[in-house]
């Protein structure tokens, strides 16, 4: 890529993050989760706080731990939002940044990557599943060092070294993205040519033992993240699990039986596919980017079909050249083979390849000539800046709109026991329910916690001392709360959706009193 092309590629990835700085506020459901508990993590012996009191380190291997001690790390040195939005900064810039060594390893331009930037956003995004998303942009780095560590004959122990490192992390981030890994780097080690290839088939007979000495190092360095992934499968599975038909969040069954797991259909998979690409914004113009990338592509393709524009050049070989798109058909694959839920496992577990396949399909456009790589490279920021607006805009809206439970923070008791009574957790602006977890929000501003916390699950790297606080079964109904039995233990009370009156009826007044309204967030606290 030549000077012009990266300054546009540049360009490119500074619109791409605009949205994350466009507003104080970002729109993700389990996001306040999350960092109430990177609070608790960073501030775990502060006596200011509920924290000692209430949690602990859980001291062993979690699917949520690179997000959170890397935000934590963070910390040290930045406020908590900011040392946040700096690490999703560097997830969305590492989405097409991590495609680029890909393409280049593969032997292929690099420019197409920046057509991935709207799948950084999206359904993933906008749940909040960061350790997901962000463990993707390592996913490619680690094969792109798979790949240089059989074709580059000069620096194979650097490369696997590289890859060892590289699948380790993308391990600590996301095991979901992990068993991608599992099915890619086999594709890859099948498909990837090294040097020393002409030499061994032409011999005969044929010499294995010649084939593998090129691909040892890549072998080798897969080892340490394989055995880690046995520890964390067999300490995972291997603990024992309630099992309660129908309850929410636990398994239903066995882990893999019928009743445990939950599919969508071949045709919903279809229909949604294009949908959970882009689906945040409720008017529907988080789509235009997605409709202008799609068109930038298609010109793509049909330049490299025609002689007059398509690179000649082809250092990829007859088999290399399809391996982007390999990849890319086997996150689809995954997409449409998946469950949609593993009760009391793993949520919402297919929808995720939707993004990773999209951003790998992408990039399978075919080469074409340098200069229209460039025309091509400034469509790609056109994509970019159209992304970076139409987000910004939405997430500005978005935040004037949320700032109304900042506003009660005030209001709400130092180190409060919060319950959130969200029995509206949506938005006027975006799709999903983003107020689900709202309490969290008020518990970090004040240094408490809440009656639903990721700290229950085994996901979390922090953990509760004992008995968690009690709760209605799913904070997805808090029509179940019982105010004898659970209200008891908390002095404030989030409630959206309904009137305190209607939840509270005659305590409003006596034990309870309205601390605060604000544009449909109620405070309520205990006298």
């Amino acid at each position: 890529m030549n000077r012009p092309n990266r300054l546009l590629y540049l360009v490119g990835l500074a619109l791409g993050v605009l949205p994350l700085w466009a507003s104080s506020q970002l729109p993700m459901v389990d996001l306040p989760q999350h960092l109430h508990l990177i609070s608790v993590l960073h501030r775990i012996d502060d006596p200011t706080t509920l924290y000692p009191k209430l949690f602990a380190i859980r001291g062993e291997l979690t699917p949520y731990l690179g997000y959170y001690y890397a935000v934590s790390f963070l910390n040290w040195f930045l406020p908590l939002g900011i040392a946040n939005k700096l690490f999703l900064s560097a997830y969305v810039i590492g989405m097409p940044l991590g495609l680029a060594f890909l393409l280049r390893s593969l032997g292929r331009p690099s420019w197409p990557s920046l057509l991935s930037l709207p799948f950084a956003y999206g359904d993933s995004f906008a749940w909040g599943f960061v350790n997901y998303c962000s463990a993707l942009p390592i996913a490619f780095f680690a094969c792109a060092a798979f790949v240089r560590s059989i074709s580059d004959p000069h620096r194979r122990k650097a490369w696997a070294a590289a890859l060892a490192v590289s699948l380790v992390l993308t391990l600590l981030f996301h095991v979901q993205v992990f068993a991608f890994l599992g099915l890619a780097l086999p594709l890859l080690l099948l498909a990837t040519r090294a040097a020393e290839d002409d030499a061994a088939l032409r011999s005969r007979p044929v010499r294995i033992r010649a084939l593998l000495g090129p691909r040892a190092a890549a072998l080798a360095a897969t080892l340490p993240a394989l055995a880690l992934f046995g520890v964390w499968v067999v300490a995972r599975i291997g603990q024992p699990t309630e099992i309660r038909y129908g309850a929410p969040w636990m398994a239903w069954g066995p882990l893999l039986s019928q009743s445990n797991l939950s599919f969508k259909s071949f045709a919903q998979n279809r229909d949604e596919l294009f949908g959970v690409l882009a689906n945040q914004l409720r008017d529907g113009s988080d789509r235009y980017p997605l409709y202008a990338t799609a068109l930038v592509a298609a010109a793509a393709v049909v330049l490299g079909c025609l002689p007059s524009t398509r690179k000649s050049e082809a250092v990829e070989g007859r088999l290399g050249r399809w391996r982007i798109l390999a990849l890319g058909l086997l996150a689809l694959l995954l997409y449409f083979a998946l469950p949609f839920d593993i009760r009391g496992y793993i949520y919402y577990l297919n929808t995720r390849y939707a993004h990773l396949a999209a951003a790998l399909l992408i990039c399978a456009v075919p080469p074409v000539r340098p200069a229209v790589g460039r025309l091509l490279t400034a469509g790609a920021v056109a994509c970019a800046a159209l992304l970076g607006i139409v987000l910004a805009q939405g997430f500005v809206a978005f935040g004037r709109e949320a700032s109304a439970v900042d506003r009660l923070a005030p209001q709400c008791p130092p180190t409060p026991m919060v319950m959130g009574l969200i029995f509206n957790p949506f938005s006027r602006v975006v799709t999903h329910p983003v107020y689900l977890h709202s309490a969290a929000t008020l518990a970090l501003e004040r240094g408490g916690a809440t009656n639903f916390s990721f700290a229950r699950t085994p996901h979390s790297p922090v953990r509760y001392r004992s008995a968690p606080p009690p709760t209605f079964p799913s904070e997805w109904r808090p029509d179940q709360f019982d105010y004898a039995s659970q209200g008891r233990a908390y002095n404030a009370f989030l409630v959206r959706g309904a009137t305190p009156a209607e939840v509270f009826g005659p305590l409003l007044g006596s034990e309870l009193e309205l601390a605060g309204r604000e544009d449909g967030f109620y405070l309520v606290r205990r006298r």
